[in-house]
């Protein structure tokens, strides 16, 4: 079973290809393995313990969030689980999990309490923000397309979030910002990953396949997830190796910036500002490195020229980062 998306405009694409399919409506489902969602979420564990959970972009009759969340309700100790579902053109309802109601000493399926809501189950509805204010932490895969809506407003409930997003996202000067200063960042899982589409869903020459049941999937690119809870990934220190010299790592064009084509190659011995691919990402430790911007907004400012250049050639985007001082 996996977790079915349908929220408007909805997809877990990537790439400008699969961003416009989803902008045009065309392919706006997804779903979502439970291993996906169990390779992240085992690292939260602790942190669940007395929480309420919010899932808000979910089908709660098909989700595998759900899913997860109810059969490791004990297990993880949590206060409440809480999923609300999206209908298009007609109120919609929500479900919750909260205690043994049927007295069988267990809390399952059966203990689930419906509620219909007055609005459709928008994650921007009234009601769901309602939901929001009262839960601990959001978890979900939200809509692609409305991806900085999405987390600006988690941002603005001042909530915990835990969401699969594509690693693109930190192309966006609003959520690059928020890396910057440090109030999200990536979780414990990145890749590519195979999601299950629609029946219906158009055949594609790469990166789709047919399984043995006639079930069509999907793989994705530079799929990660995010989460603005303190996790051990984001204090591991990155090895360097690698000795600057003026020739390895030339400077850019027009702006006073090494540049750096494989994070791996990172020097050991320079605390000037360096640009690097945007999968460092992955590997930034804020206590090892300040995050200062990317190669078009940097310097707390909108620039309207790429500083990605050297000898008037263009480079692939890069995040421009510095070395913070070693703590004796």
């Amino acid at each position: 079973m996996a977790n079915k998306n349908t929220h408007p405009r909805k997809a877990k694409a990537s790439g400008n290809n699969n961003l416009q399919m989803s902008r045009s409506g065309k392919t706006d489902e997804f779903y979502t393995q439970i291993s996906l969602i169990e390779k992240e979420l085992r690292h939260y564990k602790e942190f669940f313990r007395g929480k309420t959970v919010f899932c808000n972009c979910d089908d709660p009759e098909e989700s595998n969030f759900w899913k997860y969340f109810e059969l490791n309700f004990q297990q993880l100790g949590l206060k409440k689980l809480i999923a609300t579902h999206y209908q298009t053109d007609s109120p919609s309802y929500k479900i919750e999990l909260t205690r043994d109601i049927n007295g069988d000493g267990k809390i399952t399926s059966l203990d689930i309490v419906r509620t219909p809501l007055q609005e459709n189950g928008d994650f921007r509805s009234l009601e769901c923000r309602e939901i929001m204010q009262s839960s601990d932490v959001i978890v979900t895969n939200p809509p692609f397309s409305l991806f900085r809506e999405y987390v600006a407003q988690i941002m603005e409930y001042g909530k915990h979030l835990i969401i699969i997003g594509n690693q693109n996202a930190i192309t966006y000067r609003e959520f690059l910002s928020l890396l910057i200063d440090n109030k999200i960042w990536l979780g414990y899982t990145s890749g590519h990953f195979w999601f299950r589409v629609p029946d219906d869903y158009e055949e594609k020459k790469t990166d789709f396949k047919i399984d043995e049941a006639g079930v069509k999937w999907r793989r994705m690119g530079n799929i990660c997830w995010f989460t603005n809870i303190d996790i051990e990934k984001r204090h591991e220190a990155m090895t360097l190796f690698r000795n600057y010299t003026p020739d390895k790592y030339p400077k850019y064009d027009n702006y006073d910036a090494i540049n750096v084509n494989r994070t791996v190659d990172i020097p050991c011995d320079y605390f000037g500002v360096m640009g690097v691919p945007i999968t460092f990402i992955d590997k930034h430790n804020p206590e090892q490195f300040d995050l200062i911007g990317d190669n078009r907004y940097h310097d707390g400012q909108d620039f309207a020229d790429d500083i990605n250049f050297i000898n008037g050639k263009g480079l692939y985007r890069r995040l421009l980062i510095r070395r913070r001082p070693i703590q004796e």
